[in-house]
């Protein structure tokens, strides 16, 4: 049996996986897709290239799993190490993998997928096999959260008090998806001062103006120009920043643009790896149906240079950011 226990995955990461093949399970999605990641690149090494890693979704597994043994028995195009990644689950996959766990040749292939029993078909395969390997991942505890928080803020040359990375861990839940979004709106924050305090935090996730907030996002990728004057107005008077809300378009806009690419994939829209609040899910699909994946890119492009651009002109803020909103508006308005 080749089981690791949750708490033993990120250090068996990095300490160097073998080839084989991996499942990555359980109940916590981002910490599923994160793990994929991670182990895809780790597995692919440092001199791999994008196309060295085949990325494939359940959804066109399904009427055909043997596609898997296909992808990992390919030879790169460009002398790289090829791993495949497998994102959702795949019906009657143990048997592909059976076979390629006895191919010294393949690559490596990484599976993942949600919440498995332990009797579970493809579970029970892949911890009785010695050149595969389980890897589970459930929710973090407050320890975990913690120390996701101190890496994200060391990685990217951010100091913060002790009661800044409390704040920070009292607003996060223990999901790792919506962890690693929120840590991008802090570190985007806090990029150009390289330093947090609680004062920071407050004002950066704090739920005042996210109303305002919402209808400003919305109005935008929705090419409602009237509507996102209006609702900036209220931000600005219920004393939301600029920078905040800049910001906060930027997450949404990345979130917009990685479902986009899943549904190019051939994701479903119920199916989507991304995890939204109930009350977002309509204005999130309206969105989805006007942006494509080349869209998306040049209003993330507009976004940060407004971000960039209000840093460098402190009094001209609500004005480059209104600018830069508008642009990305009339993009929405003209599909």
């Amino acid at each position: 049996m080749v089981a690791k226990k949750a708490h033993e995955v990120r250090q068996f990461i990095e300490n160097g996986p073998p080839d084989g093949i991996y499942l990555v399970y359980g109940p916590d999605a981002g910490l599923v897709a994160e793990t994929g990641r991670l182990l895809s690149r780790r597995l692919a090494g440092t001199q791999a290239g994008a196309s060295d890693i085949i990325v494939l979704e359940g959804s066109q597994l399904d009427s055909d799993p043997s596609l898997v043994g296909v992808e990992a028995r390919m030879t790169s195009l460009f002398g790289g190490k090829r791993v495949v990644r497998v994102r959702g689950t795949v019906r009657g996959l143990a048997p592909v993998l059976a076979d390629l766990a006895d191919d010294a040749g393949a690559a490596p292939v990484v599976v993942e997928t949600g919440d498995l029993k332990r009797n579970d078909a493809l579970r029970t395969f892949i911890e009785g096999n010695g050149r595969a390997w389980a890897l589970p991942c459930y929710p973090d505890n407050d320890v975990q959260v913690k120390e996701v928080v101190a890496e994200t803020l060391s990685k990217a040359g951010i100091s913060a008090d002790v009661a800044a990375i409390s704040a920070i861990v009292d607003h996060l839940g223990n999901d790792r998806e919506i962890t690693r979004r929120e840590l991008e709106k802090i570190v985007l924050f806090a990029a150009e001062t390289h330093s947090l305090t609680r004062a920071d935090v407050l004002l950066l996730l704090a739920d005042s103006g996210a109303l305002a907030i919402d209808e400003i996002i919305d109005a935008t990728a929705l090419g409602h120009a009237a509507q996102l004057d209006a609702a900036f107005q209220r931000a600005e008077a219920g004393g939301v920043s600029e920078q905040q809300i800049l910001i906060l378009a930027l997450s949404h806009f990345r979130l917009l643009r990685r479902m986009r690419l899943e549904l190019d994939g051939g994701a479903s829209l119920g199916a989507l790896t991304a995890r939204v609040h109930f009350s977002r899910k309509n204005a999130i699909a309206s969105q989805l149906r006007i942006w494509r994946d080349r869209d998306l890119q040049i209003a993330l492009d507009r976004l940060s240079l407004g971000i960039a651009e209000a840093r460098k002109s402190s009094g001209l803020k609500p004005i480059i950011a209104k600018r830069a909103l508008l642009a990305v508006c009339m993009m929405a308005a003209e599909r």
